[in-house]
C-alpha cells in the first residue's frame, strides 16, 4: 500500500499544484488512499519532496532530484554488488546475481537507460533482459563488461 501511496502522490504533485500537508491528505482521500497526515508527512521526508515556488511565488511540493551522475553511479553500484555473470541467448540477455538481488539488479538497469533493453524479467537470482536485436545484445554486453572492468582495474 506504501508504494502505490507514494506513486499516487508523485502523481498529484506532478498533475496538481499542491502546496501543503493538508491538500496532498485531502487529494489522496479524493483518490481513495486513506492516509494522516502523519503518514503523508513521512512519505514527503521519505521522498525527499520539497518545495518550489512557482511563477506567482506559490509554493508547490516537487520531486527532489539528485544529479544524473549520482543517480548512475548509485545505479551501478547496486548492478556491480548484484552482479555474477552474463550470457545471451540471441536477443536475450540472461543476467544472474547474488540471491535475492536479481529485482534490485533489474531496476538499476531499468533506471540507467539503456536504449537496448526493451523490458526485463526478474526472478531470485536470474533477469531475462529483452533487447531490441541480437546486435544490441552484444553492444550492451559490452556497455556492462566495460562498467564491470572499470571497477576491478580501480
Amino acid at each position: 500500500m506504501k508504494i502505490e501511496r507514494q506513486a499516487k502522490i508523485l502523481e498529484l504533485i506532478v498533475k496538481k499544484e499542491i502546496g501543503t500537508q493538508e491538500e496532498l491528505t485531502a487529494e489522496l482521500s479524493a483518490a481513495g488512499f486513506n492516509a494522516t497526515q502523519a503518514t503523508v508527512s513521512r512519505d514527503i521526508r521519505e521522498m525527499k519532496l520539497t518545495k518550489i515556488a512557482d511563477s506567482a511565488g506559490k509554493l508547490r511540493y516537487v520531486a527532489y532530484k539528485t544529479t544524473e551522475d549520482d543517480m548512475n553511479e548509485k545505479y551501478i553500484r547496486i548492478f556491480l554488488d548484484g552482479f555474477v555473470s552474463m550470457d545471451n541467448a540471441q536477443n536475450i540477455l540472461v543476467i544472474k546475481t547474488v540471491s535475492g538481488m536479481a529485482m534490485a539488479v533489474a531496476a538499476a538497469l531499468d533506471h540507467m537507460d539503456y536504449p537496448e533493453i526493451v523490458g526485463s524479467i526478474a526472478g531470485d537470482d536470474t533477469i531475462m533482459c529483452a533487447v531490441r536485436s541480437i546486435d544490441d545484445t552484444v553492444v550492451l554486453m559490452g556497455k556492462l563488461k566495460r562498467i564491470i572492468d572499470h571497477i576491478a582495474n580501480v
